[in-house]
């Protein structure tokens, strides 16, 4: 007991002096600072929720309610997805966009990666007039090359009324995702590629083995820039498949929907959550390696 009480004399006395007004300013403008930014954080988010929340809550209204002033559903109509789900030709939408937009984004990868890792790790006569060609390419407006592709497709090749002069074409890589990926890999060190070519790894089997367990992230940013286009696009289905209605996608498709359904707000909405869905639930759990691939692309080059 008396030692404790010794050294409880021993240790020095802490005074906690007031704070100075220079302290107190600095207190005061780091709370304002931080209310600020988290206010047009929760501004911003509210900006870009309030559409969906205001889709799906119409989604769920009946027929009358739809057309009213109504924020809130009265009652519940979750059988309007299944009218939709009902509607002929929905279920083939879904499955030509999965097609499309899976087996796209497929060729894309398999045929990007490639491309990207010579322009980027490979050193070879004509090596930056290739990469000024890949860029160019992403200049040039689809628009401009249109009529003579269509010709090539419907004429030549008699391929109009179907998706595949539109995925067809990804099997020989797009200049975007070669540009990005391409990015992406120069930031990986080239000891590793040294380290594996000592090994006795060839260029076939260090980009197997060592370059794509560590581009993870570029490809899943390319591939998942693909997978969007591919579902959301509507100009190509438009100008292949239009005659064709067993062709069609879900973005095509919406706008048949829509036209044969413009007072039925309910059930518009509800098909557009139904082809917004997957989107945003690909995005939602893919977005931290798409926001890393995205970020590193940068990094060198």
């Amino acid at each position: 007991m008396a030692q404790d009480t010794a050294q409880l004399l021993e240790r020095p006395v802490e005074l906690k002096l007031p704070a100075t007004p220079a302290e107190r300013t600095a207190r005061r403008k780091a709370l304002l600072e931080w209310i600020a930014v988290h206010s047009l954080g929760v501004a911003a988010a509210l900006f870009f929720t309030l559409p969906f929340v205001f889709v799906f809550l119409t989604s769920l209204m009946s027929d009358s309610q739809a057309l009213s002033r109504d924020l809130i559903p009265h009652t519940w109509e979750w059988s309007n997805y299944r009218k939709v789900f009902d509607t002929p030709g929905f279920l083939t939408w879904w499955k030509n966009t999965l097609i499309y937009a899976g087996l796209g984004t497929a060729l894309t990868v398999v045929s990007s990666v490639p491309v990207a890792y010579a322009l980027a790790k490979f050193r070879f006569r004509g090596r930056n007039l290739t990469l000024m060609l890949v860029i160019s390419m992403m200049m040039l407006p689809p628009q401009v090359v249109v009529i003579p592709m269509y010709l090539f497709w419907a004429k030549q090749l008699d391929l109009s009324g179907t998706l595949w002069p539109l995925i067809i074409p990804l099997a020989f890589g797009d200049a975007f995702s070669i540009f990005l990926l391409r990015q992406f890999l120069m930031t990986i060190p080239n000891e590793y590629l040294d380290a594996a070519k000592v090994d006795g790894c060839g260029d076939l089997r260090t980009l197997l083995r060592v370059v794509l367990p560590m581009a993870k992230p570029g490809i899943a940013a390319i591939a998942l820039f693909q997978f969007f286009n591919a579902w959301n696009d509507y100009f190509g289905p438009q100008i292949y498949a239009s005659e064709n209605p067993g062709a069609w996608t879900l973005s095509y498709g919406l706008e048949s929907f829509k036209g044969a359904h413009h007072t039925d707000w309910n059930l518009t909405m509800a098909a557009t959550v139904l082809v917004l869905a997957p989107v945003l639930l690909v995005f939602f759990f893919a977005q931290k390696a798409f926001v890393e691939g995205v970020t590193l692309t940068g990094v060198k080059g």
